[in-house]
């Protein structure tokens, strides 16, 4: 009679290796049609460049969304904003949030889905059913509702969200909203704080110290 143990070894191994084979086949299934650009706002010719590292469940950046807002609205032709991710450890739906807006990107809708994160925040942040109202949020924007949570769970997906949150913490970044004007990372209390450095950029001949404001 052949060794019990040596049977059950083997039985391990197989089944390894066909949950290895799964997982690989699955992965690559998530990922298929999977392509990236910069999620830009304004112009993105312009040499003047506000960049923000944010978290979706962040009260802080939701705050900020209206803003950034405004400005654009102001001088949207003379500016490029770039939108980038920065999941906090504290805020447990901040990085599948960060996934479904990416799903959402791949469907050419990503900052219709950031505004609806952004409006909604204090529902799915506190709702036991966040991954239910975050489907939701793409039915109302017409996408492909297969493709969407098929995306969510693309490891290429995570891979970018980590990817950028490295990039923050390489530049400095501890919290969100954090803003970079040019590379230099802004500080300011007011709108008019703000609104004063773009400027600024804007209008190099306005003596503007973006290190000593504040």
């Amino acid at each position: 009679m052949k060794n019990p143990w040596v049977i059950v070894l083997i039985l391990a191994v197989v089944l390894i290796g066909v949950s290895v084979w799964y997982s690989n086949s699955v992965s690559e299934s998530n990922n298929e049609g999977v392509a990236f650009t910069p999620h830009i706002k304004g112009n993105p010719e312009s040499a003047v460049k506000l960049v923000e590292y944010s978290d979706f469940q962040c009260p802080a950046c939701q705050a900020m969304t209206p803003i950034l807002e405004e400005v654009l609205s102001e001088y949207g032709d003379q500016i490029s904003f770039e939108y980038k991710h920065f999941p906090l450890p504290m805020h447990s739906m901040a990085e599948t949030a960060a996934r479904a807006a990416e799903a959402a990107g791949q469907q050419g809708a990503f900052f219709e889905y950031h505004d609806l994160l952004f409006i909604n925040q204090k529902s799915w942040s506190g709702s036991p059913n966040a991954l239910g109202m975050f489907t939701q949020y793409a039915k109302e924007l017409g996408l492909d509702l297969d493709k969407f949570k098929q995306h969510m769970n693309s490891s290429l997906v995570r891979e970018k969200i980590k990817s950028e949150k490295n990039e923050g913490l390489e530049k400095g970044v501890t919290g969100t909203p954090s803003i970079f004007l040019n590379g230099t990372k802004m500080s300011f209390s007011t709108y008019e704080d703000f609104k004063a450095q773009v400027e600024s950029a804007l209008n190099p001949e306005v003596k503007f110290d973006l290190e000593t404001n504040i």
